[in-house]
């Protein structure tokens, strides 16, 4: 006879949940949360502000991290310091870290420079409708006064602006206070101060001083991606100013072929891979127009995820055309990121045009306006005198022929 089963009247023990299936709900990671970035909608890699809200449209919606942006100067090196200083502004009002490098300027005369923010961000001013005359058909305001071959166009959106609102606003009249720019935190590195310009590895010299200055600032400061993580982690914005000239110590603009051709491109490998590995962004102005070699300045341009020209109207005939009398110069996109995707997204239009006005620096779409003279296709009397007379011997030569 089997034995009888201890605790056969005791309740049955409390069994372990046990999960059947592998399926786990997904989550959203977790973006690192910097205040001044947003993460692209295209490819999620972190954005920042370039300070200049339509330059942020031409790149996708903003400059990626890590990445270098490559600013063509115009002649007159006006237009491309510019640009630099509003990336620099944009960096001191979002409380991000810079690091400003010049060969023989001061870095702090760029940035006593930096425009002054507009607190209340009024970007574009609207239209003041103008008042109708009395006894005035609304039908008349409302026809087209241009030809007829132009009514059914599309109307010209000139204004490039996205429907999201990032970056700031600012007054290029203005210098921002002593207050907001000593606030934020600024790395400075002037060549004469490491390098000895007497050196005759100067032009050598230059550039890896320069990287390792920049190199220094990344791993001292916690930028660097492979350090620990903090509680709080910033921004890097890194400007260097008109690297390729003689200031520089390099011979690019000096020599049809330089001697050390390659010392600005080894240079571009070092900074981007340095970026790659940091929470750090660069913007670099070049003198272009003054290197002979365009293979050369094709493979630094190939170097830089993003590169734009600007092309002034300044000293140029265009700058007494009355067709460019609305614009100040040109911009080309040389050069746009492939980041994290197959195929980048281009600008939607080629011709585009940048002008300074009173308060603000904008680019726009290039068009021309149509031609409004009401002598267009026109004839002159005399000639329809001359055609009256031809057709018969009573036609007067001082009435028109009417068909």
């Amino acid at each position: 006879m089997a034995a009888p089963m201890s605790g056969m009247g005791e309740a049955p023990a409390e069994r372990l949940p046990v999960n059947s299936t592998s399926f786990q709900k997904k989550t959203r990671s977790k973006l690192v949360s910097i205040p001044g970035t947003r993460p692209s909608v295209q490819n999620g890699q972190l954005l920042v502000s370039t300070g200049v809200t339509s330059l942020d449209y031409l790149l996708g919606g903003g400059l990626a991290v890590g990445t270098v942006l490559l600013i063509e100067e115009d002649r007159y090196d006006s237009y491309s310091r510019m640009i630099l200083k509003y990336f620099l502004a944009e960096g001191v009002v979002c409380r991000h870290e810079l690091f400003v490098a010049t060969a023989q300027d001061n870095p702090d005369d760029i940035l006593q420079e930096l425009p002054a923010p507009i607190l209340d961000d009024v970007a574009v001013p609207k239209a003041v409708e103008q008042p109708r005359l009395t006894g005035e058909p609304q039908d008349s305001l409302d026809a087209m006064k241009i030809a007829w071959r132009y009514q059914h166009l599309p109307k010209v959106q000139s204004a490039l602006a996205s429907s999201s609102r990032f970056g700031h606003y600012y007054d290029v009249s203005k210098t921002m206070e002593a207050e907001i720019r000593q606030a934020a935190k600024c790395h400075r590195f002037c060549l004469p101060d490491h390098v000895t310009p007497s050196s005759s590895a100067h032009r050598l010299e230059s550039y890896s001083a320069l990287l390792k200055s920049l190199q220094e600032v990344i791993h001292r400061e916690g930028f660097d991606l492979a350090a620990p993580m903090s509680k709080s982690r910033n921004i890097l914005r890194v400007g260097l100013h008109s690297l390729g000239s003689a200031l520089w110590g390099d011979d690019l603009c000096c020599h049809d072929k330089p001697r050390h051709r390659h010392a600005l491109t080894t240079f571009l490998y070092g900074l981007r891979a340095l970026l790659r590995s940091s929470l750090s962004v660069a913007v670099v102005t070049l003198p272009s127009h003054l290197i002979q070699d365009r293979a050369l300045m094709g493979s630094i341009t190939r170097l830089c995820d993003n590169a734009i020209a600007l092309e002034s109207f300044k000293g140029s005939e265009r700058e007494t055309n009355p067709l460019y009398k609305d614009y100040h110069g040109l911009l080309y996109v040389r050069q746009v990121p492939h980041l994290n995707c197959l195929a980048s997204q281009l600008p939607d239009h080629k011709d585009l045009a940048f002008k300074l006005k009173r308060k603000q620096f904008s680019i726009e779409r290039l068009h021309l306006p149509p031609d409004l003279s009401e002598t267009v296709s026109r004839v002159s009397r005399g000639e329809l005198a001359g055609v009256a007379s031809a057709c018969g011997p009573s036609a007067s030569g001082t009435k028109n022929l009417d068909f």
